[in-house]
């Protein structure tokens, strides 16, 4: 399971496709180099679902 931006959306299907894997991925807007530690925060509970259910997810 990865978390990264959305810049890399089309990286991560190549790498994914170029390793025949199939990774679940949660993308979070772009930039984040620049954002505050309250923006990166927002980010992450905005995110915290998703990146949970991936966690728990059943086999």
């Amino acid at each position: 399971m990865g978390v990264a931006t959305t810049e890399f959306i089309d990286a991560a299907a190549a790498q994914s496709k170029a390793l025949g894997t199939d990774p679940a991925y949660v993308f979070v807007p772009h930039p984040v180099q620049d954002r505050t530690d309250a923006e990166l925060r927002q980010m992450a509970d905005d995110h915290l679902d998703a990146i949970l259910a991936h966690l728990v997810k059943p086999a």
